[in-house]
């Protein structure tokens, strides 16, 4: 009788950890005392369950990392993404489905409701979008080059620079109505030439280039082998549960992400970019700043000789004819180049411009983008802070030097303290 007592409170146990959040205690209580994560209350209901519909996303990352059974139903049909769909959260959501498979995106509850349809119907919009498009999206497909047979935007921006390459020799260098081009004018011409071909080589080589994948624990390959342990002693622990990763079994380090795309662990994760098909890491982020910065470059040289071709060109207009009708009847090439590039300096000066000022400040896109969800990012105030942050000089030197900060050196007495005032 003490011993079913005893177990019969450790299952109890882990449902309340569950439904409150208590992270810690929950691993303390399956890993020494082996208590069952995937018990079931009265109504079916498993840990996982409780931790979803109280949103807590900590306490889910724990679970799957123990292999938690994200399809289980209890008793009115519902998974876990079922009672975070209901309650609307967007974190516990976007855990769920990244981990997980497209088995729980289609299952109905009692009611023939799956969980896009009961996001909809508690009018959850954009939730509701997300899931939706992750139904869409098969497993093939969120990889990416050298992984499987999704290519991304890559060759679109290739066959890009490619046409402005070619309009700007046919329409604008050697295009027969435009009178003859001058030496200085020539030899700026095929110095923009050279950066856009360098422009094309740096393309290949950051879509390539290993953007810092972390190597996932592949050990547990048989379900019935016991529980994977999780290493707290290891020195990429912070005590943040939000470190452990579901799917590569891993604690990885503090800013890196896992890259639902490529699904990999990326080390100092700035973000995936699908035109160039892949991630933006630690490893690739200097590649990925010299192409936008050769590419700004080329476009703005490319924009500064078309306009000088045509603002310089001698014509002769009718008293009912404008410039630009002379110029669209006369140099529709040169004008077509000119919005193409224009639209590409564009884009390439803002991409620029926010990767300079985020290199300068030592923050990565990710950070920037979602700076409320990470706890290392927000001091004793509330506030955000960036204990990676150096300063503008040391960040600039250190990524130009180096290609990437050294976080454990810069920030790990920082993070130990917000760790413990948690």
């Amino acid at each position: 009788m003490v011993c079913v007592s005893f177990f019969g409170s450790l299952c109890q146990a882990v449902h309340v950890a569950a439904q409150y959040g208590q992270t810690a205690f929950l691993h303390h209580i399956i890993s020494k005392y082996s208590a069952d994560f995937e018990a079931l209350d009265n109504d079916g209901r498993s840990p996982l369950h409780w931790a979803a519909y109280k949103g807590n996303a900590d306490t889910i990352r724990l679970l799957l990392f123990m292999d938690a059974n994200q399809v289980r139903q209890d008793k009115n049909g519902c998974t876990p993404l079922h009672w975070a769909a209901i309650r609307g959260n967007f974190e516990v959501c976007t855990v769920l489905v990244h981990a997980g498979t497209k088995e729980e995106l289609k299952l109905k509850d009692s009611g023939g409701f799956t969980p896009v349809e009961l996001a909809n119907d508690k009018g959850h919009r954009h939730l509701s979008s997300i899931l939706s498009n992750a139904t869409k999206v098969t497993f093939e497909d969120k990889y990416c080059p050298g992984r499987s047979r999704k290519i991304g935007y890559a060759p679109i921006l290739f066959c890009f620079l490619v046409v402005l390459i070619t309009l700007f020799l046919n329409s604008i260098i050697f295009a027969p109505n435009f009178s003859r081009i001058t030496a200085a004018v020539g030899l700026w011409s095929w110095g923009a030439i050279s950066l856009a071909f360098a422009s094309i080589v740096m393309l290949y080589r950051v879509s390539r280039k290993n953007p810092g994948y972390i190597q996932a624990n592949t050990k547990r390959l048989d379900p019935k082998e016991p529980l994977m342990e999780i290493d707290l002693n290891s020195s990429a622990w912070t005590g943040n549960w939000s470190q452990l990763c579901p799917t590569c079994k891993i604690i990885r380090p503090v800013r890196s992400k896992h890259c639902p795309t490529c699904k990999h662990c990326v080390e100092q994760f700035d973000h995936h970019c699908p035109w160039i098909s892949n991630c933006v890491g630690k490893r690739n982020k200097w590649d990925f700043f010299v192409f936008l910065c050769m590419g700004t470059t080329t476009a703005f040289l490319g924009a500064a000789i078309g306009f000088h071709r045509l603002w310089t060109e001698p014509i002769i207009l009718s008293s009912s004819e404008s410039w630009i009708n002379f110029m669209l009847a006369n140099h529709p090439g040169a004008l077509l180049f000119m919005f193409l590039d224009v639209f590409l300096l564009t884009g390439a000066l803002i991409l620029t411009g926010a990767q300079a000022i985020q290199i300068a400040r030592n923050v990565t896109t990710n950070e920037a983008a979602n700076r409320s969800r990470y706890a290392y990012l927000r001091g004793p105030d509330g506030r955000f802070r960036n204990p990676y942050n150096q300063g503008c000089r040391r960040n600039c030197a250190d990524f130009l030097v180096n290609g990437y900060s050294n976080d454990e050196e810069a920030t790990w007495p920082t993070l130990r303290q917000t760790v413990e005032r948690s």
